[in-house]
């Protein structure tokens, strides 16, 4: 049994695969609809791709050409887990026209891959102010250059290129509160999500979703102080769909609950002196 989960929809669409096939079942012929590159974060399998056999373990990567057929195999009795990015051909053609790395079936464990597929994991899981398209996308572009052996060169940033960034991100602290993803963004600065995002953090050193995230969290910060709303609805106002995630990132940004920083903003000074080492 496959068990799926679509994490996000758009032009990168992400799916969370959950596979519990038991030793023995009989292996089918499955087809790739898009171009896909999927992170084994659990579990091991066998792929048969291409007129090729591969063993797929955590760290592992499973390639998707799209109308291509492959076979998995189980010889094992856990599930296997695999967190899965599946490109729209405007973003394929974005990242690198070469089709070599889409052909390669599957890639072994590669510290140059693990370690994004585990930034995608923490985004997916919402434990990172990286949005999930973003380090999907990063995933995806890195195991371009990794499969296609090329270093990808660094881009040269034009007055006009910059004046595009400083364009949106006024756009994304004017609009905060609505939900933006890379797409969205993109499109305000005239550009594919892919070259949107380089650009992006070529000129301001972060990403677009943490850009976005910090805007939200400072007009949090300035309604935590100034006014008497609940921390849900001050959560809501920002552009948090989730409370819970407000108060988890809202904490790790500021080292102190929503709660408590209101309290400090209104001259508890205890809270401050937790947060220097003193005493109150």
């Amino acid at each position: 049994m496959l068990a799926t989960t679509e994490l996000r929809r758009g032009p990168i669409r992400a799916v969370d695969y959950r596979c519990h096939v038991q030793p023995g079942e009989e292996p089918f012929v499955e087809r790739h609809t898009s171009h896909s590159v999927s992170y084994v974060r659990r579990g091991s399998f066998g792929c048969r791709a291409r007129g090729r056999s591969f063993e797929l373990v955590a760290g592992s990567v499973m390639v998707g050409h799209p109308d291509e057929e492959y076979v998995c195999t189980h010889a094992h009795a856990d599930a296997d887990e695999c967190l899965s990015f599946q490109l729209a051909p405007d973003l394929v053609a974005a990242i690198g026209e070469r089709s070599e790395p889409w052909r390669v079936g599957c890639l072994p464990p590669l510290a140059e891959l693990m370690v994004l597929g585990e930034l995608a994991q923490a985004a997916a899981d919402g434990t990172t102010d990286v949005g999930l398209d973003e380090a999907g996308l990063a995933f995806a572009a890195r195991f371009v250059d990794v499969a296609g052996g090329r270093t990808r060169p660094a881009r040269r940033v034009w007055p006009r290129d910059r004046r595009r960034v400083i364009d949106a991100a006024l756009w994304l602290d004017d609009h905060a509160e609505q939900p933006i993803d890379l797409a969205a963004a993109a499109a305000v600065a005239g550009l594919s999500p892919f070259h949107f995002l380089r650009l992006f953090a070529a000129v301001l050193g972060v990403t677009p979703h943490q850009y976005l995230i910090r805007c939200r969290l400072r007009h949090a910060a300035r309604l935590l102080a100034d006014h008497d709303r609940s921390v849900t609805d001050v959560a809501l106002d920002v552009g948090f769909a989730d409370l819970s995630n407000f108060v988890r990132t809202f904490h790790r940004a500021a080292g102190v609950s929503p709660r408590a920083f209101r309290k400090a903003a209104r001259g508890d000074r205890a809270v401050f002196c937790a947060r220097l080492g003193g005493r109150a």
